[in-house]
């Protein structure tokens, strides 16, 4: 038997050994199971069950604080109560007091956004007089033609976006409906919910325990940690843009706020508008130097400070294996999995942290 026989025959009995163990115990494959189905289930019926998600996503950011109103001794239907009517009166403020002013910025801005153009393409015409080694007009002109034909192919894919919501409205406003009833009922009757749903599982069920706990956990802190930052950050970003004068002030701060679902890459996507919009306004100045430099502290704070202090137990995952997640789900589900990847990530984490644990057989409830 030569050395390569025998390192196919070595990798060959690694992989017996391996189906060996795990096939012939129950809590494995029931493990294996429910992650198929639940995989399958999301993956079909994703858009069907999207306010399903958005509940589930918002009852979590609350579970928090109705569980620190129960550590209090407040019994649980009163706090869900109180917790749900101050969700309540926040999302009014949303709706109807944000929104419109989001809208009205966003209007603004796009109305700007022609003399900006122009203005940006007179001066990049004189890079060819500054600059001429490096490049000529015609080659400048074909880049500005090049992009000019891609804004306005853009701008026509917008406008029959536009002409074609009317259903998405109607499904948003089926949703508005929809996802505060959900939520009243996810923090309601939660332990009837997952009683319900245990029923389903088999009884020799540790190991599917083990990682429910360790998901749950991870999702819930993750999900107020994550809109705890977001809060801070366009609350800073709104107070500072706001007292420097520049344009467009609430409509940048929630972008600012938005950008850390997406780790690592939000900042640097967020940053363009920012600059650009205070370059417009002001040009290479005094101001615009103090906005990039209120800009940079506010990215560090968050980078320095909130990220560690909201979520130094919540996600123990490499950078790498963030972005991975990142691109990997955000492809399957675009915003949603994006949003999610870093929960997704944990529970893959969690899975093969308690996979060796499959010897321990107990029965026990999801609570």
């Amino acid at each position: 038997m030569n050395k390569q026989t025998q390192i196919e025959f070595s990798n060959l009995q690694l992989v017996k050994d391996w189906v060996r163990k795990i096939l012939p115990n129950a809590q494995a494959v029931g493990l294996a199971v429910i992650l198929f189905i639940g995989s399958m289930l999301i993956f079909l019926l994703s858009d069907l069950l999207m306010p399903v998600f958005v509940a589930i996503v918002l009852a979590y950011l609350l579970e928090g604080i109705v569980l620190m109103a129960e550590e209090k001794k407040v019994p649980r239907f009163p706090a869900v109560l109180v917790v749900y009517t101050v969700f309540l009166v926040g999302f009014g403020y949303l709706l109807f007091v944000l929104m419109p002013l989001l809208f009205e910025q966003t209007k603004q801005l796009i109305q700007h956004v022609p003399d900006m153009a122009n203005s940006l393409q007179k001066e990049i015409l004189l890079l060819p007089e500054s600059y001429p080694q490096f490049i000529s007009e015609k080659k400048l002109k074909g880049i500005i033609f090049s992009a000019q034909d891609g804004m306005l192919k853009y701008s026509q894919d917008v406008v029959s976006v536009s002409a074609a919501s009317v259903v998405s409205l109607i499904t948003a406003m089926v949703y508005l409906i929809l996802v505060p009833v959900l939520i009243f009922f996810l923090l309601k009757d939660k332990m009837a919910l997952i009683d319900w749903f245990s029923q389903f599982l088999p009884r020799d069920r540790h190991l599917s325990v083990s990682v429910w706990r360790e998901v749950d956990m991870q999702i819930g802190n993750y999900v107020r940690g994550k809109f705890v930052e977001i809060l801070i950050m366009w609350l800073v970003s709104y107070i500072t843009f706001s007292a420097m004068d520049l344009h467009y002030a609430m409509l940048l701060a929630v972008f600012v706020g938005l950008q850390v679902i997406i780790p690592y890459v939000g900042a640097t996507l967020v940053t363009l508008p920012v600059l650009a919009v205070a370059y417009f306004q002001w040009g290479i100045g005094d101001d615009f130097m103090y906005i990039l430099i209120a800009y940079s502290i506010i990215q560090a704070i968050d980078g320095v400070v909130l990220v560690p202090l909201l979520f130094s137990e919540a996600v123990n995952l490499h950078p790498i294996a963030i972005i991975v997640a990142i691109l990997f789900f955000g492809g399957l589900w675009g915003f949603w999995g994006v949003f999610f990847a870093i929960p997704l990530a944990t529970l893959v984490k969690a899975v093969l942290t308690a996979w060796p644990r499959i010897g321990e057989i107990q029965t026990e409830k999801f609570y």
